[in-house]
């Protein structure tokens, strides 16, 4: 795809005038309309909402702009890395996405640390559920990502970053605190679960399988979508829940939340990286997994 084009696009979209969008890039405006006309013929969509005072983003002009700004930024780092050689300071981008467990916790640390260690790298983190970043790498809007399980798709490849158990939390004045309990008990509990295709929630629903039973048998009475809203319920005593280890070692140690054992679950996790298949890395983004190897 011709990158001037894209170039054009978003200097449109963030100007919201071919006029400005033209000076911005140094060219004429009919220039800038050539750009944006071609490249509404070669995807086949409408991109720019032109009727009002404003030029807009259509809804395929949205979808565009996030994955156009990435690619762009790419360009401009494989420029700085070809300019640089393989042995200068560290330049460009790196655009990640982490599921919310590792991404809540782990992920954020690691790339502040790694960004402070070279300071001529940007840094893009989007958080989500395990699915849609792997779907993301897949789509290669995003380099690389960390998640808690492994969804198939043929268009990534996994590998091992580090281990993560999945542990049953309640609130530290709870029956269940510090205490062995057998599966059955909690289904007189308000069980509070995290989202469909969230890490925790496969590791979960793979774990009780084995053991004979579904996470729908156990009465769950709450389905959330963020790890951290998971928390806070049950910190404010509205039930317990099943939940990844690294995510609430603060208030385990703090004592606002407390471990249960649950008789036969041995639920552990690996916490993975994510590329997408056949795609050869930037120096950036190998940087950042040699880095975090070694602080892990």
């Amino acid at each position: 795809m011709d990158t001037r084009q894209l170039a054009a696009f978003c200097a449109v979209v963030e100007r919201k005038s071919f006029s400005e969008a033209a000076e911005r890039l140094g060219v004429t405006q009919p220039a800038v309309s050539q750009q944006i006309r071609s490249l509404e013929e070669r995807l086949g969509e409408r991109l720019l909402d032109r009727s009002g005072r404003r030029v807009e983003p259509t809804e395929a002009g949205n979808r565009l702009y996030r994955s156009a700004q990435r690619m762009l930024a790419l360009e401009r780092q494989l420029l700085d890395e070809v300019a640089g050689g393989a042995e200068g300071p560290l330049r460009g981008q790196l655009a990640m996405g982490a599921s919310t467990g590792p991404g809540g916790t782990v992920v954020p640390v690691l790339l502040c640390e790694f960004a402070e260690a070279n300071p001529g790298i940007t840094v893009d983190l989007t958080i989500s559920d395990t699915q849609t970043i792997v779907e993301q790498v897949a789509r290669r809007e995003l380099e690389l990502g960390v998640v808690g399980a492994t969804p198939r798709n043929r268009a990534v490849v996994y590998e091992t970053f580090f281990r993560d158990e999945v542990i049953l939390v309640c609130p530290s004045d709870h029956r269940f605190a510090g205490k062995t309990i057998a599966l059955d008990e909690l289904h007189d509990e308000r069980l509070i679960a995290m989202q469909e295709g969230a890490g925790v929630r496969q590791v979960i629903d793979d774990e009780l399988r084995a053991a004979g039973t579904r996470l729908g048998d156990l009465g769950v009475r709450l389905e959330l979508g963020l790890q951290e809203s998971v928390k806070s319920a049950v910190e404010a005593g509205h039930g317990v829940t099943f939940i990844s280890r690294t995510a609430v070692e603060r208030e385990l140690d703090s004592g606002t939340l407390a471990e249960a054992r649950v008789r036969g679950l041995e639920a552990s996790r690996e916490i993975s990286l994510v590329r997408a298949g056949g795609r050869v890395s930037t120096r950036v983004a190998d940087a950042f997994v040699e880095f975090a190897r070694q602080q892990m």
